[in-house]
């Protein structure tokens, strides 16, 4: 157990630090690459919770098909790789201060609802996430919304190359 916990901070670590470089970089294909690193830290995650189909399913769908839609929007679009004008504003210190605010809030919360608890993870647990009943769930229970998010992306990209052929 202690080497799950240690692969789990290690992963979580390298996901932070991955968000923030998407939220810091000024370069739209380095944003995309860092939530590469993101979403397979996810996937890895899902690994550790024994949930191999999601974790899968995680990149298959995340890394392979929407940041690659992405790229291709990049891409096809022509967008400048760097902004021309400096974004940057004077309200650090109250995201800073907003930010640690919504931490602590989520910091109590689980505290409260967990408290020193230890969560038993056993056979019964790991059934769940098995490929049979997560396949249940997507494609009985929501196959349509799974059918309408796979025609949003096609108008995207069919929209981006639309864009792109205005020459």
């Amino acid at each position: 157990m202690v080497a799950e916990n240690v692969a789990f901070w290690i992963i979580a670590a390298a996901m932070a630090g991955a968000a923030i470089g998407v939220v810091r970089t000024q370069n739209v294909v380095h944003a995309a690459l860092f939530l590469v690193v993101v979403l397979a830290g996810a996937a890895a995650q899902y690994i550790l919770l024994a949930a191999e189909f999601v974790a899968w399913v995680q990149v298959l769908v995340y890394i392979g098909a929407i940041v690659i839609l992405f790229l291709f929007g990049i891409m096809l679009t022509r967008a400048p790789m760097r902004g021309d004008t400096e974004l940057d504003n004077d309200q650090r210190w109250i995201a800073a201060v907003t930010a640690l605010f919504v931490l602590g809030v989520l910091v109590f919360l689980l505290v409260d609802a967990f408290g020193d608890r230890a969560i038993k993870v056993d056979d019964s647990l790991r059934a769940v996430g098995l490929s049979q009943h997560v396949a249940d769930s997507i494609f009985r229970t929501y196959v349509m919304p799974f059918e309408i998010v796979s025609m949003l992306l096609l108008a995207a990209l069919v929209g981006a190359v639309a864009i792109a052929r205005r020459d």
